[in-house]
């Protein structure tokens, strides 16, 4: 069951620390939220009674990013997730703790009740994170026995998860600048390689940009291909080159 006997916040203190330099290790979300399930448990769960944990964070225009401690909690992830309610859910959407404090007794989603016990857990305690943005998240421990409402257990695994809520924020900003960086160099290339390739048909065909551009996006539609590869070929053809150089490689 969950460890009743760290229920402040300072007893998690080392928890931040433990995500930066899992990021820094590995700086991809599924990693990092591996790496933060895992802890989770061996910190949360007491000797021969392991509390299993499950994680998922939302962010905008991504894919969930899951993960699990073992193969039973990213089972009862993908219960949850299939279904489209259940604990995890109501605690991001209502952002509150939702405790099944004993399934032998709960009512609220028999399905999802029903696969938990089938995997040998009497309680799920799911508790959000608190993330910036429109980014979302929450932590479900699933454990063999009953846990009390109220009780100094639980207590533990909400100071647990506002440590974590801090390393996780920093964590996924950093994430975000890394991507946004990378689009944009994306983007650019892009635009240098679409810019080169219309320049090109200017010069051959003596024509306007937005004509030469208009030719592009034809042959992009005629050929089923990207803007960007009917560019490239198109450089490629005149340069004689397979690829195409942009100051915006790396």
């Amino acid at each position: 069951m969950l460890d009743s006997g760290v229920p402040n916040d300072e007893d998690f203190a080392d928890v931040a620390l433990r995500l930066q330099e899992s990021f820094l290790h590995n700086p991809e979300a599924d990693a990092l939220l591996q790496d933060l399930a895992a802890y989770a448990s061996s910190r949360l769960g007491s000797q021969g009674r392991e509390c299993c944990c499950g994680i998922t964070v939302l962010r905008p225009k991504k894919a969930a990013a899951t993960a699990g401690s073992n193969p039973r909690a990213r089972m009862m992830h993908q219960v949850e997730f299939n279904l489209g309610h259940g604990p995890g859910h109501t605690a991001m959407r209502t952002d509150s703790t939702v405790l099944l404090a004993d399934l032998r007794r709960e009512d609220r989603w028999p399905e999802y009740v029903d696969a938990a016990r089938g995997q040998g857990f009497l309680s799920v305690l799911s508790i959000p994170a608190v993330l910036e943005g429109d980014a979302q998240g929450a932590l479900t421990f699933y454990c063999p026995q009953p846990v009390a409402p109220g009780s100094s257990g639980v207590n533990a695994a909400e100071a647990f998860v506002r440590r974590a809520s801090k390393g996780l924020t920093l964590a996924l900003r950093m994430l975000k600048l890394e991507e946004t960086k990378h689009g944009m160099s994306a983007a650019m290339q892009t635009r240098t390689v679409i810019d080169l390739a219309t320049g090109a048909i200017m010069a051959q065909n003596r024509c306007s940009q937005a004509a030469a551009f208009k030719l592009l996006r034809d042959a992009s539609s005629t050929r089923n291909m990207k803007l960007r590869d009917v560019a490239a070929a198109v450089v490629a053809s005149v340069a004689g080159a397979g690829e195409t150089f942009t100051y915006f490689d790396e």
